[in-house]
């Protein structure tokens, strides 16, 4: 898949499911780029997750700026976005899960973190490549935290693809564009 992305400032966003290609193709787009700051919102919280940030690690170019980041996103966007030429945010899907941890499960202040973060993005020079999951094409959570987490997400998600001048569905690793 050859990714040419456009000249100057651009926001894409990369929805899909999981393993669905959307880090792939933030990475590779990201790439054409020469000064790029990966913003990751993950935090070691068992092997599993240390194995799968290792292997994100080890998948980035030496060359590129990581900021490990799970919660003050828009901070870290609003301080590397005039200093990069491009910021892959990887993933809102884990930073969604960090909010509504921090927030014990209430919808309203995690998805009340996403205006600060439109804000942000707004206001960039860089071109951003921000990776999601989509999770409402599934089946309806059977506990009430899943339903939490999917409200969050689900509103989120729509929040920045009103900011985005992209949006690209990822299905098994080929782009569907959205906007």
């Amino acid at each position: 898949m050859s990714i040419q992305p456009e000249p100057g400032r651009a926001i894409t966003l990369l929805l899909g499911g999981a393993r669905s290609g959307k880090s792939r193709y933030a990475q590779e787009a990201a790439a054409a780029c020469h000064r790029v700051a990966y913003i990751a919102t993950a935090k070691v919280t068992d092997e599993e997750m240390g194995r799968k940030i290792a292997r994100h690690r080890a998948e980035r170019p030496a060359a590129w700026t990581t900021f490990e980041e799970p919660l003050a996103l828009e901070t870290v966007v609003r301080e590397q976005g005039g200093c990069h030429e491009a910021l892959v945010i990887d993933c809102l899907t884990v930073w969604t899960a960090n909010l509504l941890d921090h927030h014990e499960f209430d919808v309203a202040a995690a998805v009340s973190h996403a205006d600060p973060l439109c804000e942000a993005l707004s206001q960039v020079k860089a071109k951003v490549f921000i990776v999601s999951n989509e999770v409402g094409s599934g089946v309806v959570p059977a506990y009430e935290s899943g339903r939490a987490y999917r409200e969050a997400l689900g509103e989120i998600n729509q929040r920045v693809a009103r900011v985005a001048d992209h949006v690209i569905l990822m299905v098994a690793g080929y782009p569907l564009v959205v906007k």
